[in-house]
């Protein structure tokens, strides 16, 4: 049986590679001018999965470029009617479809406002690309799917290619390069112990840390929308403070440790976890001691949780069926 979320989310390596073959030259006149002009003030706008990918910018950007990054409330513009101060600041929108009114009113009252405006979105015709001072089309094709698989690999993936251009890092823009065939190998991992864990269950706790956690934001949503399945996201190191509690014999952990500066401490908690009794699911690369999940590495580490949203998209797929639902319902 297929899906359209299935045949979408396989669609995502070559999505990849067309948004870097088109938007080359464009990503790199915006990185050289913030190189000469850096913008001040940063900030996201963005929903759902565009959301999570616009947390995985920020975290690169602060990151590699020590520049805080915030992610506005929508609201605060669309219900309070606040006058942003826009001077200096550079407003990124991230969407597919790039359609919703909340996000087209802020980007407009920025750009009105004397700020710079930039729409990463799928849909270049849409409200949000028209509403913007600059573009940077996806190149994903139309995603029919309810939930979004190529489209928002295609959004970590522009992410990281301005924060590359930006830098001017030559390591991470060829590491960029290279990725969609990483994410073809990435895309037939065998992930079936997650199908089989999750299939009987009512929740679980999906863990991650670093460019990690916006993934481990979005693989929660993903079962829920998808899989009728509660789950929520914690940083690893969240994790300890409160949300322990919950977690008794049996209870299901899902650690996504990818290859960076977070994997030590992952590693740790899967192991205290599993001292407490609960059922952990380990995402690591090939070697890392009582791995489940395999993960491929990149040709740079901060690139490795895009892999890993690869890997685990046709298990979330195939998790929905085996629990009786209609992936693309």
């Amino acid at each position: 049986m297929t899906s359209l979320m299935r045949a979408e989310a396989l669609q995502a390596p070559a999505a990849a590679a067309r948004l870097l073959a088109a938007e080359g030259d464009r990503l790199q006149a915006l990185g050289a001018a913030w190189r000469a002009q850096p913008p001040a003030q940063l900030m996201t706008v963005a929903r759902g999965s565009s959301d999570h990918a616009a947390h995985f910018f920020g975290y690169l950007v602060m990151a590699r470029l020590g520049r805080v990054v915030a992610s506005l409330p929508m609201s605060v513009v669309t219900l309070y009617q606040a006058p942003l101060q826009a001077q200096g600041l550079a407003a990124l929108a991230f969407s597919q479809s790039g359609q919703s009114p909340d996000l087209v009113a802020p980007i407009a009252q920025v750009r009105a406002r004397g700020g710079s405006t930039l729409a990463l979105v799928n849909d270049a015709a849409s409200p949000l690309a028209q509403a913007a001072e600059h573009v940077l089309p996806l190149h994903a094709g139309q995603e029919r799917s309810v939930a979004a698989t190529k489209s928002f690999i295609a959004q970590l993936v522009v992410g990281a290619a301005l924060v590359g251009a930006w830098q001017g890092d030559a390591t991470l823009q060829a590491a960029l390069q290279a990725l969609p065939a990483v994410l073809d190998a990435a895309a037939v991992l065998d992930w079936s112990p997650a199908v089989h864990a999750l299939a009987g269950v009512d929740g679980l706790y999906v863990v991650g840390r670093g460019t990690g956690l916006p993934v481990a934001m979005e693989l929660a949503l993903k079962f829920k929308e998808v899989c009728g399945l509660h789950a929520e996201a914690f940083s690893g190191a969240e994790l300890r403070h409160g949300p322990l509690a919950l977690v008794q014999p049996g209870f299901v952990v899902l650690v996504l440790a990818p290859c960076g500066p977070a994997q030590a401490g992952l590693l740790a908690l899967a192991h205290d976890l599993r001292q407490r009794g609960a059922h952990v699911l380990l995402a690591a690369p090939a070697g890392v001691p009582g791995t489940d999940l395999p993960l491929l590495g990149t040709a740079d580490a901060d690139l490795d949780p895009i892999a890993l949203a690869m890997a685990a998209y046709p298990m979330i797929e195939a998790l929905a069926r085996e629990r009786g639902r209609d992936p693309d319902q």
